[in-house]
Parts: structure tokens; C-alpha cells; sequence
């Protein structure tokens, strides 16, 4: 295990820290150990939360439908591409 060299404290109001050290005896765990696993848990979800996104099935279904179809092209995109191309060299 890790050698345990860094300090985090904080501050709280009474209550809030009576339920925390409440909770933390109802666990069988320090007041420390309690805190971090309790910030560690959230930091985990937090984290998680941003490097994914969440769509709902159907959203999810339909972009997954159109990534696999090709796409028309319109009238415009069809004259475009009729078009001659000009290439200038600077």
C-alpha cells in the first residue's frame, strides 16, 4: 500500500460534522478514512461524468442508423461537384 504523505483538511459546521462522524461509525471506519473514500468515490464520478457522454437509446439508436447510411446529396452538392475546379498556386 502507499505510504500516506499528503494532507487534505477541511472545515465544516457542527452538525455536518456530527453526521459525518455519525456515518462513520455506522460504517466501522475512521473519520478519516470514511471522508476520503467518501470524496474518492465522488471524485470518481465526477470524473467519469465528463470524459463520457450520456444519450438516450433511441437518440443513440438513430445517430448509429445515420452513420451507417450514406448521405444524398442535394441539388446543390451535385452542381458543385458538376462544377471544373480552380486551382491557383500562390
Amino acid at each position: 500500500m502507499a505510504q500516506k504523505t499528503a494532507r487534505i483538511e477541511l472545515r465544516a459546521a457542527p452538525e455536518r460534522e456530527q453526521r459525518i462522524r455519525y456515518a462513520a461509525e455506522l460504517s466501522h471506519q475512521s473519520l478519516s478514512s470514511f471522508v476520503l473514500d467518501a470524496a474518492a468515490a465522488r471524485a470518481e464520478a465526477v470524473i467519469a461524468s465528463s470524459s463520457a457522454t450520456v444519450v438516450s437509446s433511441v437518440f443513440f439508436d438513430e445517430l448509429w442508423d445515420a452513420l451507417g447510411t450514406a448521405p444524398q446529396p442535394n441539388a446543390a452538392l451535385r452542381r458543385r461537384a458538376a462544377a471544373g475546379r480552380q486551382v491557383e498556386q500562390k
